[in-house]
């Protein structure tokens, strides 16, 4: 190994776990940066004692990619160490492709993991790349968690996603597969303008007089990420001291909401909606904006799959029935991702909204000393169309409700990263 490729491989380990994860996945759709992560990471594994594991997603998009996903196989075998390729089926051909495309393998790869026990997935993405993200949402006015572009390291349907190659450039990966005389393949959609990421990569080249670089962006990007931590704590903070959690409701002081700094309002209104609603993205600007406004003129409103219901100096966040009416789920299942309903062993019952039907069939609602419209949208027991329990709404009937995340996991989910 030359002393570039062991500064290389340093440089990947330093943006990695420091305790690695003993069953790492990585990504490799077979171009030149995933590729050259997969050789760096196969010496790193095999330094470490980690079982590495390789995964390619095969969007049946174009007529080489089953070729391509093969040819990663095959680099995968001569690494001996195991391959799988993961097809995306039953695309209907609506929304915008490349962002369905994206969830898509996020999906699947996180799903592949969970499969085969792997706790933590590496991807390819490049400083190049996180140039090109900071450049696309400076062009949309982002805001501070925008500009800090791609993260390091984030949590996707419970595995963690790491990005070792961010501080590396698109060119040195380059240099370093010509060395090790590894092959590649370039994606043609990579030379196609009518993509907004294509537009930004052409248009770095251009700044470039300016000053505005690749190294430049990054750069922006952390330092945006310094002050989203900040920002982030700072929300933490403030909500240790205005909110209080009720059953899975979360109750805001309002007064002290009032007196808070507007990016820090709208950050603790985001993160409470995403906490209830788990969305997995944040609402619209305007939407949010509308909300705080409302928490000012003291009047309810509805964001994200939330109600915000005031009521004498406390907002109270609650599931809205609209958004979960549709959602069931067998005893013993999440309900809604958020509760566990469990109970006797009977055959035939399910896991819904509470909703009218089941208030109507319920002793008495008000003891609970919640909002009639804050119980419709929490689980109940039915057995077709009889209400048999409703823990949240005080009918417990040998039945009990418990959240999956709690107090302490909502706190948490306020730093954004």
């Amino acid at each position: 190994m030359t002393s570039d490729s062991k500064s290389l491989r340093d440089q990947v380990r330093a943006l990695l776990p420091g305790d690695l994860s003993r069953r790492l996945g990585v990504a490799v759709s077979g171009g030149g940066d995933s590729v050259a992560l997969l050789d760096l990471l196969a010496g790193i594994a095999a330094t470490e004692g980690v079982s590495l594991f390789v995964a390619t997603v095969d969007h049946g998009l174009r007529p080489d990619s089953a070729d391509e996903a093969a040819g990663v196989a095959d680099l995968a075998r001569r690494l001996n160490l195991p391959h799988e390729t993961l097809r995306w089926e039953g695309w209907d051909g609506s929304g915008n492709l490349q962002d369905q495309a994206r969830r898509a393998r996020y999906r699947l790869l996180t799903e592949w993991a969970e499969r085969n026990g792997v706790e933590a997935i590496a991807l390819g993405h490049t400083a190049d790349d996180q140039a090109e993200t900071v450049l696309m949402r400076l062009a949309r006015a982002a805001g501070v968690n925008g500009l800090a572009g791609m993260p390091a390291q984030r949590i996707e349907n419970g595995i963690l996603l790491l990005r070792p190659l961010l501080g590396i450039t698109r060119a040195r990966l380059r240099e370093h597969l010509r060395e090790r005389d590894l092959s590649w393949v370039e994606d043609p959609s990579n030379q196609d303008l009518r993509y907004d990421r294509i537009k930004a990569r052409d248009a770095l080249a251009h700044l470039e007089p300016l000053g505005i670089t690749t190294n430049t962006l990054v750069r922006v990007a952390q330092n945006m990420a310094q002050a989203r931590d900040a920002l982030d704590r700072y929300t933490q903070e403030t909500a240790r001291t205005l909110v209080r959690i009720d059953a899975g409701d979360v109750l805001l002081d309002r007064n002290g909401f009032l007196a808070l700094p507007d990016e820090i309002s709208r950050r603790l209104l985001v993160g409470i909606v995403g906490w209830i609603g788990g969305a997995g993205y944040p609402p619209r600007s305007s939407a949010v904006q509308q909300a705080v406004k409302a928490v000012q003129d003291n009047a309810p409103a509805v964001l994200g799959g939330c109600l915000l219901l005031p009521s004498g100096g406390v907002v109270r966040f609650c599931r809205e029935y609209n958004a979960v009416r549709d959602v069931t789920a067998m005893p013993g299942e999440a309900w809604d991702r958020r509760w566990v309903v469990k109970g006797p062993e009977i055959q035939g019952l399910s896991v819904r909204a509470l909703g009218e039907e089941g208030l109507r069939q319920l002793p008495d609602w008000r003891v609970t000393g919640r909002p009639r419209a804050a119980l419709a949208g929490t689980p109940a027991v039915w057995k077709g169309d009889e209400l048999l329990a409703a823990p949240v709404a005080g009918f417990a009937a040998e039945w009990s409700a418990d959240l999956v995340a709690g107090s302490e996991e909502f706190f948490t989910s306020l730093l954004s990263h």
